[in-house]
């Protein structure tokens, strides 16, 4: 069964590069309704998913999910349908959260709703969904929740098509502020390093350059020395060393 799985997710990632939209999607997208904050929130109410169905996502020419805030970006969500009756695709939605904790909601993105999504049964589709991130919104990593609605034997149901990361960044920026203080501290580190290294190097040179002094002078023994070994036979060698010379 998992292997039955990850082929059909292979298959399905290649009919989405190959045929973003299906045969009669210009007739689908002539039939999308945009829901904004106005209209009927769908993310009030949760549904199970229906046995047999599948679904699947891909951002094309997009594979580090970078979002630019203010600006619409596009992604494809490909669904199979191997239960034994046709479902209605009702609406597409997202909401951004916290990495952290999905509890807390950052933004409720826009939903599309499909009035006509049919999918038979041993079919699959693919449904174009587009949404905006707010342009207010601070540049950095957020949880992208995506969940397509449908209908089957009218009863509603749900599947998440994406539950992952995505990179948020200012229109027109290279990089993000993450990226920028990140290389911002990699250089301030790497100068640290540098300067250590000089300082040391320094060190071991004046060690290098400092010779050894060595203090060479004739040996004298005081008076104190003489009156301590007289009576023994150093001084007696001494006296008999002058006597000589005399």
């Amino acid at each position: 069964m998992a292997l039955f799985n990850k082929f059909w997710i292979l298959s399905l990632t290649l009919f989405l590069l190959v045929s973003p939209l299906p045969q009669d999607s210009d007739e689908q997208l002539s039939d999308i309704d945009i829901v904004g904050d106005d209209v009927q929130d769908f993310g009030d109410e949760t549904f199970t998913s229906a046995p047999g169905i599948y679904t699947i996502s891909l951002f094309p020419k997009n594979t580090a999910k970078v979002v630019t805030a203010g600006e619409e970006t596009g992604l494809l969500v490909g669904i199979k349908n191997d239960g034994e009756s046709s479902l209605n695709v009702v609406a597409v939605k997202a909401s951004l959260h916290l990495p952290f904790d999905h509890n807390l909601l950052v933004q409720n993105l826009t939903a599309q709703v499909f009035n006509n999504g049919s999918v038979p049964a041993s079919a699959q589709a693919t449904f174009q969904y587009i949404f905006v991130v707010s342009k207010y919104l601070q540049p950095g990593t957020f949880d992208l929740v995506g969940t397509i609605v449908y209908e089957m034997d009218q009863h509603p149901y749900q599947n998440t098509f994406h539950n992952g990361t995505i990179e948020v960044v200012e229109a027109g920026a290279f990089l993000s502020v993450e990226s920028v203080f990140l290389i911002t501290l990699g250089v301030a580190l790497l100068a640290l390093l540098v300067l250590w290294i000089r300082g040391q190097i320094q060190q071991l040179t004046k060690k290098a350059k400092r010779a050894p002094k060595v203090e060479v002078g004739t040996r004298s023994i005081d008076a104190s020395t003489d009156e301590w070994l007289q009576g023994t036979a150093y001084t007696q060698s001494q006296s008999n060393k002058s006597k000589k010379k005399k």
